[in-house]
C-alpha cells in the first residue's frame, strides 16, 4: 500500500511563514503551472513552485542569505510534500 502526500498549497505556505516569521507583508504565489515539462513539476501543474515576497521584523540586520535561510527553515517540511522551487523576495 503506497501513501500519496497532497502537494503543497498556498494557504498552508502562508500560515506556516506567519506563525514562523511573523511577517508584516507576505504573499504566496504558486508559479507551479508555468513550470509544466520542468524538472521537478509535476501532471497537476500546481504545488512544486512557489514564489514569496516577504518582510518580516525578524530580517532586521540580517543578510540577504540569512532572510532566505529563515524562510527555508521554516518551509522545510514542504520538501518532502513535493516542493521543488522557492523563489523569495525578502526584505
Amino acid at each position: 500500500m503506497s501513501m500519496v502526500m497532497s502537494l503543497p498549497r498556498t494557504h498552508d505556505l502562508e500560515a506556516t511563514l506567519r506563525a514562523a516569521l511573523q511577517p508584516t507583508a507576505l504573499e504566496v504565489i504558486d508559479e507551479s503551472a508555468a513550470h509544466a515539462g520542468h524538472a521537478g513539476a509535476n501532471a497537476e501543474g500546481y504545488g512544486t513552485h512557489f514564489r514569496i515576497r516577504i518582510s518580516s521584523p525578524l530580517f532586521a540586520g540580517k543578510t540577504r542569505v540569512a532572510r532566505h535561510r529563515l524562510v527555508y527553515d521554516a518551509l522545510h517540511i514542504f520538501i518532502a510534500q513535493g516542493l521543488h522551487a522557492i523563489a523569495i523576495e525578502a526584505s
